[in-house]
């Protein structure tokens, strides 16, 4: 009998679908050794050797695994194909006694019957330089985490944190409040015109572009009527009209990063939530007839690169589904970023052959909303370029010129499967000829202000911290966990807003530890982790250095020169109820909330009832709606007579009533526009709102 030790029993029953009787599946449920979370347990006088322990409550499955080890006549390890898979093969292999030097390593990137026993077949030794690399950032973690978390109790309060990852990602959501906050708006003004051809009586629009051939922009409003009364009275003629083709190539199939951005872009879901389901995915999934299978590849890579078979499966489908127009002359390479590992494949299904529709039935609905993004994606991904027919007219009115573009799409390429929200829509231009003359119908000028830039969601955060390097794709959703869960950070319609904590938090770590809370240097230690991988670093150098070089130093002049903060509270015009003291504003994971400021004496908490403004829309009720929300966090809204009343929806209700059929309208937003529309859908009334998007200035 083999044993096979995986992490997962999910994965444990869809491989035991694969594997001959032969052999017998465990589970380790994850780690089962680790550093203590009770104290640092690295020996710094001892070369930083980690003091590794069997996980409290693990210790019944290690004896499992070593009472099973022991009558097995081999022992494979087949956790997941990176660093943390891993180590917990090295850790596994140690406790059972294994001899490393003989390969007992399984590893495969999907979990389908073809891939896994072509990896039994081929078993390697444990990689010491992955394992080198997690132990590496294993104790770089824990000395800052613990050696840096002491300090913030002391000098600012208990339960508070700081992670060499997780501080980056704070300090870039309190520089950008900052650049927020010191935004100071600009007034800019556009000038369009509403053209006509007189030949065919189509009227399109063209907007001002230069002056004497020189760029112009317009700043006031005298300098708008200044160009309105220059050209009211001249002759719009067609100085020039370039015609071409324009490819549009499709995006490259999905990273871990770029599964997490579209995911919360295009379904709404957080990364947290993503990585789950994706997992559940990966593992396997029941799909009828007594077949369990994974039905996407590994999901934690940054590589956008795939198998020649993979494409090969894409290959016929497409030409079977959708013609051999939709295949491109070459198949395409996609040019994964820099420092990416490329052990992996990018994020793809299984087998193309298994469509969403046909694997419908079998998944939970988010399930099913990930698969096809994965599925669409990826086939997509090798399809055809989008061709579009562009004209580009440069109209003359005397000194001023002017310039329109339209676009028609002349085949959709990839488009047929994949669309983003900002697929362009086809504008199409009457049929001109160079020195026409056209119509001036009306002069259109629009006042402007430039805008801030926009807080971070939990997309546009994933994608900076991905450009800078900040982590690993497996990072991204704990460090965002982490950061709401102490406070640092509140979700405000679904962006990030530092707390007074986090920016007291970010101004402590600048001064006292700044190559901690460096951009460019924590990025630098991403690149030494992927060096010790690669076995051109030792690991212990890289410790020393960064210990001895300067952390050890930073440590001792912190612990000495930071006084203690005293945070005032928020105090607010209401009274406790059970001691008469006035209510604080405190910060927790689901936002604000009011409590009293004799805690823990007086335990007294409330949340901070947000109203909307609006009624209840149910008969009789004579309730509001206030914001409130879920178990989750997620914000919903609801009557504030709940339980007696349960009326609720996800939408924020807006004051007005439909002007069409009276009922309530309900705020949307799609691609940062702000529209109403009905909750009535036999009514389908719908407002747009365009003074609530204003283009930033260029």
């Amino acid at each position: 009998m083999n044993l096979v030790i995986v992490e997962s029993p999910t994965k444990a029953r869809t491989i035991s679908k694969f594997l001959s009787k032969k052999y017998k599946i465990l589970a380790s449920q994850g780690h089962l050794i680790d550093l203590p979370r009770s104290k640092l347990g690295v020996d710094i006088d001892a070369d930083f050797e980690p003091q590794y322990i069997t996980i409290r409550g693990k210790g019944k499955i290690l004896k499992e695994l070593k009472e099973a080890g022991k009558k097995a006549d081999k022992i494979f390890l087949a956790a997941d194909p990176d660093r943390e898979g891993e180590a917990i093969c090295w850790h596994i292999g140690r406790a059972l006694k294994l001899n490393l030097e003989q390969p007992c390593r399984v590893e495969f990137n999907e979990i389908t019957k073809e891939a896994v026993k072509e990896a039994f077949k081929t078993p390697r030794v444990i990689d010491s330089n992955r394992v080198d690399a997690q132990q590496a950032r294993r104790v770089l973690d824990r000395l800052v985490g613990y050696k840096i978390s002491p300090l913030l109790w002391r000098k600012i309060r208990s339960g508070l944190s700081a992670g060499r990852v997780q501080s980056v990602a704070v300090r870039l959501i309190c520089e950008r409040e900052e650049e927020i906050n010191n935004f100071k708006s600009e007034e800019y003004w556009t000038l369009d015109v509403l053209l006509e051809d007189e030949n065919s009586k189509t009227k399109f629009k063209a907007a001002l572009d230069r002056y004497k051939k020189k760029k112009i922009e317009l700043e006031t409003e005298a300098e708008t009527k200044a160009v309105v009364s220059a050209v009211r009275d001249e002759k719009f003629i067609v100085e020039k009209i370039t015609r071409l083709q324009r490819k549009r190539k499709p995006w490259a199939p999905f990273t871990t990063s770029s599964l997490q951005q579209e995911a919360s872009s295009k379904l709404g879901f957080t990364s947290r939530k993503t990585m789950s389901l994706a997992q559940q995915l990966y593992e396997g999934i029941n799909v009828g007839g007594g077949e369990t299978v994974g039905l996407i590849t590994y999901i934690r890579t940054d590589s956008t690169k795939i198998s020649n078979q993979a494409r090969e499966e894409a290959k016929t489908l497409i030409n079977e589904k959708f013609g051999a127009d939709y295949l491109p002359v070459k198949p395409p390479v996609y040019k994964s970023r820099k420092g990416a590992q490329e052990a992996h494949e990018a994020i793809r299904p299984t087998s193309v052959s298994r469509e969403p529709s046909l694997v419908k039935q079998f998944l939970s609905r988010d399930q099913n909303r990930l698969y096809k993004l994965i599925w669409d994606r990826f086939v997509a991904s090798q399809m055809a370029p989008a061709l579009y027919d562009q004209v580009r007219v440069n109209i003359t009115a005397g000194e001023y010129s002017f310039k329109s573009t339209g676009s028609t799409l002349l085949f959709p390429g990839f488009l047929v499967l994949y669309q983003a929200d900002e697929t362009e829509k086809d504008t199409v231009l009457p049929r001109l000829e160079e020195n026409q003359q056209l119509a001036l119908m009306e002069l259109l000028p629009e006042q402007h202000f430039t805008q801030p830039p926009p807080r971070f969601n939990e997309a546009s955060l994933i994608k900076t911290l991905e450009e800078k390097g900040i982590g690993r794709p497996s990072t991204y959703s704990p460090i965002i966990e982490t950061i709401q869960g102490r406070g640092y950070v509140i979700k405000e319609k679904k962006a990030f807003v530092p707390t007074e904590l986090g920016f007291i938090v970010v101004d402590m770590m600048k001064n006292y530890f700044p190559e901690v809370i460096n951009i460019d240097f924590t990025a630098g230690l991403e690149q030494q982790l992927d060096e010790i991988e690669e076995g051109k670093l030792e690991w212990l150098k890289v410790i020393n250095d960064f210990y001895y070089g300067y952390f050890k130093e930073r440590l001792e002049v912190a612990d000495v020169k930071i006084e203690k903060v005293e945070m005032e509270p928020e105090i607010s015009e209401e009274s406790c109820p059970n001691c008469g003291k006035q209510l604080v504003y405190k910060h927790g994971r689901f936002g604000r909330f009011l409590a009293c400021p004799s805690y823990p004496e007086c335990k007294f908490t409330r949340k901070v009832v947000k109203d909307t403004g609006v009624k209840c829309p149910v008969e009789g009720c004579d309730g509001k709606i206030i914001e409130r929300r879920s178990k989750k966090g997620r914000v919903f809204y609801g009557c504030s007579n709940y339980p007696e009343c349960t009326f609720s929806m996800w939408n924020k209700p807006l004051p007005e009533p439909c002007p069409k059929c009276g009922l309530m309208m309900a705020e949307k937003w799609k691609a940062g526009s702000k529209s109403g529309l009905c909750t009535n859908k036999d009514c389908g009334y719908e407002k747009k709102y365009t003074g609530e998007k204003v283009a930033a200035k260029n």
